[in-house]
């Protein structure tokens, strides 16, 4: 645990995101649908009013520096506890130091990094303190508040969403940095500057961060005399190992896939192909893409198109045996088949409601003439009793027939979508119906 307000260590060994942490509000670079003249949060602490939250938003958005200047725009006490490290006896020191300065007039910001990863007993440590204002508790997650905390916790402390940093902020932050003493020595020429911008995907500390690693680069590479250039081969060489923003347990793995997937549903083949290398540039597995891929082969193509259920897994097929490039490139001809296929989820709704009916309705027996007689005892008790086999009759079809539980009564769950195949689905259907209607024979 740490007191951000507590006398500077020598800045000279901090990362220049730390150097550069603004010290009031009106510096603060992005936001501003929050912090902006006129907006929630401004607005509540013009009026001295600092209340219990959940900063949510994507690395690098600046969730900390903005608990630290809400603390310090009300002169409270600025604390630090890490989820990943504190237990609830850890939070139950902090808050009776709180409750002590809050006997001498002094308030107490508690910033909880990594919220999402207490559990239930940490998080209900808070309760009590928040309620009786012991502390303002502000929280501060990647993950989505709704999944992760519990709902006593999100009923005490509001929720706000961060959004990642536009360019223009992130470019008004990079000139701010290149003009800090510590970037005195060296120069970023134009091309450099848009290709790390490029790079950062709305991240600010990933920014600044790249930026001192290539400096430190560029004075490594200059010679006596020479000026420390930050060059664009020096920058491609830095991020050829450096992927992009892609969380594979948060909410932008999340996001990404299920824009893909309703860029299949919506029949659009450059966004999925656009999602697809938007995911493979940030590292995702193309293993786990390509059994998604099944998924949506099956839930919106269905039975209008059964060939995609089968390039689907064809395509999961060559990237397990081949891996990539060439397994990637078969999981993109799969997703673009997908995209451009006629739609259906005739299958997916019609499953969906039988698991709902079956749920819901007692447990039936199955009919005498449905069940299995493999031995004389069972054919004796009338197993398989007047069955009549399929293919015994025109078009293997016995019309009449009932394969229901005799309590069910006459239940539709599958009705075929008006495209691809099952148009002639449905005309099957609907044929061997009027057959039933017209049988003289009833189970």
């Amino acid at each position: 645990m740490s007191d951000l307000f507590a006398a500077p260590a020598d800045q000279r060994h901090q990362p220049l995101a730390a150097r550069l942490r603004p010290a009031t509000l009106d510096e603060y670079v992005g936001q501003q649908h929050l912090v902006g003249q006129g907006k929630p949060l401004r607005r509540a602490l013009e009026q001295g009013q600092l209340h219990s939250m959940i900063l949510w938003g994507p690395p690098g958005t600046g969730k900390t520096t903005l608990a630290l200047l809400l603390a310090r725009h009300v002169s409270a006490t600025f604390v630090t506890m890490s989820a990943v490290l504190a237990g609830v006896k850890d939070i139950r020191a902090e808050v009776e130091r709180a409750r002590e300065r809050l006997g001498a007039g002094q308030r107490t910001v508690l910033f909880v990094d990594e919220v999402h990863r207490f559990n239930k007993s940490q998080q209900d440590a808070f309760l009590p303190h928040v309620e009786d204002g012991t502390v303002i508790f502000i929280g501060a997650t990647t993950e989505n508040p709704s999944f992760e905390l519990n709902n006593a916790l999100l009923s005490r402390a509001r929720v706000y969403r961060l959004q990642s940093l536009q360019r223009e902020d992130l470019g008004r932050l990079l000139d701010s940095a290149l003009q800090h003493e510590v970037m005195a020595d060296v120069l970023l020429g134009s091309e450099a500057r848009e290709a790390l911008l490029d790079q950062v995907d709305g991240d600010a500390r990933r920014l600044l961060n790249l930026l001192e690693v290539a400096a430190d680069l560029a004075r490594g590479d200059a010679g006596e005399g020479e000026t420390a250039e930050m060059t664009p081969d020096l920058l491609r060489e830095l991020f050829r190992d450096s992927l992009r923003r892609f969380d594979k347990g948060g909410d932008i793995f999340y996001d990404q896939i299920s824009a893909l997937h309703k860029s299949v549903r919506g029949s659009d083949p450059d966004a999925t192909l656009y999602w697809f290398a938007r995911m493979l540039d940030g590292g995702a597995d193309p293993l786990y893409i390509a059994r998604r891929v099944v998924r949506m082969a099956s839930e919106d193509i269905g039975n209008a198109d059964p060939r995609a259920l089968r390039l689907a897994l064809d395509a999961w097929e060559v990237q397990e045996r081949l891996g990539s490039p060439e397994g990637e490139l078969a999981i993109a001809q799969a997703l673009v088949y997908l995209a451009v296929a006629a739609k259906s989820n005739a299958v997916y709704k019609a499953y969906n409601s039988a698991r709902r009916f079956v749920e819901s309705h007692p447990t039936d027996e199955v009919p005498m003439h449905l069940r299995n007689a493999p031995t004389k005892l069972m054919k004796q008790e009338g197993h398989g009793a007047d069955y009549r086999y399929a293919h015994d009759f025109p078009d293997a079809y016995v019309a009449g027939e009932n394969y229901m539980p005799t309590s069910v009564p006459d239940t539709r769950f599958y009705t075929p979508a008006p495209r691809g195949l099952e148009i002639r689905i449905a005309e099957k259907l609907a044929s061997l119906r009027q057959r039933d209607k017209d049988s003289d024979w009833h189970r």
